[in-house]
């Protein structure tokens, strides 16, 4: 049977990305130049899907006042899932939007177009009661694994304790339209009704068809991981921006001074103005609307929509909410530290700073790698920050 609907479960927040996830959901955080989610969209589109349910939830208005009733011409309907309660429950919830068999992809994570036909190709040839993504990864105990017996699931590993396995669970499905029937029936674990539990129970009782992926498939658990996004995308040209010389693009819209520089890899948003004697790039993502000033550097840092970097700052290794706005000679050195997300501590992991929606710095503001500022912060002129930085904290000399 074909599949032509897909489900997209976009409702979760993405606490583990906090501060950067204060104010909208995971998947509406930027992939480069534009968000997680419409990367997701166009990886649909392009596979022939005829229809989007999209399940939201956290934040839904920013999922919803971005796409409207439609993407690309292809029809779009929202539901919602009132409280987070597992994936399986998310899917449950898109059950009066989907005649068919549906295909259910996760919200936050980078995949291709090639992904999704093999999967929904994969289903109609072999007429499973579910078929998966699956794809080698060297780091196989940090997500969902799987283990296959001639390309049949025999079992799901959510959490693993070992080094043993190669195969995970890509989040990539298409399944007999009973799903919703199974869902309703797999027991809750913790409160929560989750997806990969009923595959589970699929598998015990019926068949689970493994389809082996490769290509770009990215995860952002952590605040860092939005620069490995960003830099994927720009490696595979993964931009909506007109290439304006091999590894450079730019918007039509956008200002870019003659005296500026713009290293390979770099995009820059609609626009978005870029001053005389500013370096920007490699691996340097602009969005909409943003301003770097004369003399600034921008390397391999992720700036979102309406931030402002004004002259002589440097900044590496960065990631900006939106409407953030860096006084002249502010310094990111970027570099590797500790961050503490939540209880936990990642020891040296790359990471300059995150500076949240609307953080501003006066300037001559210095910031620690591995920083993470909240939304609203205020940083006051010749400031020194590291660590965390509460949501509207005022910083002072």
């Amino acid at each position: 049977m074909s599949v032509s609907t897909a489900v997209v479960l976009a409702a979760g927040e993405g606490t583990r990305l906090r501060p950067l996830t204060r104010n909208r959901p995971k998947p509406m955080l930027p992939a480069a130049d534009r968000p997680i989610l419409e990367h997701v969209f166009d990886a649909l589109v392009d596979a022939g899907m005829d229809q989007l349910v999209c399940v939201v939830g956290y934040k839904h208005d920013r999922v919803q006042d971005h796409f409207g009733p439609s993407y690309r011409d292809v029809p779009v309907q929202y539901v919602r899932q009132h409280k987070q309660l597992g994936s399986g429950h998310a899917l449950l919830q898109a059950r009066a939007a989907v005649d068919g068999p549906p295909l259910v992809v996760n919200g936050d994570r980078l995949i291709e177009a090639s992904m999704v036909e093999a999967v929904a190709e994969g289903f109609s040839r072999n007429d499973p009661a579910a078929a998966l993504a699956v794809m080698e990864h060297p780091d196989a105990n940090q997500y969902g694994a799987v283990v296959l017996r001639n390309d049949e699931l025999t079992e799901i590993v959510e959490k693993p304790t070992t080094d043993d396995y190669r195969l995970i669970n890509a989040g990539i499905y298409a399944f007999d339209a009973t799903i919703f029937d199974e869902i309703a029936d797999t027991p809750r674990s913790a409160g929560e009704l989750g997806l990969t539990d009923t595959i589970a129970r699929l598998a015990e009782n019926d068949r689970v068809h493994g389809v082996r992926c490769e290509g770009m498939w990215v995860d952002a658990t952590y605040p860092w991981d939005l620069l490995t996004v960003a830099r994927e995308v720009l490696a595979r040209g993964r931009v909506d921006v007109a290439e304006r010389s091999e590894g450079v693009w730019v918007h039509d819209d956008a200002r870019v001074h003659e005296d500026a520089t713009l290293r390979a890899p770099v995009v820059v948003g609609a626009d978005s103005e870029i001053a005389p004697g500013a370096v920007v790039g490699p691996d340097a993502a602009l969005g909409y609307n943003v301003t770097v000033g004369a003399n600034a550097t921008v390397e391999r840092t992720v700036l979102d929509a309406d931030a402002r970097v004004d002259a002589g700052s440097v900044l590496v290794d960065t990631v900006t909410g939106q409407d953030v706005d860096l006084g002249a000679g502010s310094i990111v050195p970027g570099g590797r530290a500790d961050v503490r997300v939540g209880n936990e501590v990642f020891e040296d992991q790359r990471l300059g700073a995150v500076l949240a929606d609307r953080v501003t710095a006066e300037g001559d503001v210095s910031v620690a790698p591995g920083t993470l500022v909240g939304p609203s912060a205020h940083i006051h002129t010749g400031a020194h920050v590291q660590g965390r930085v509460p949501d509207g904290a005022e910083v002072v000399r």
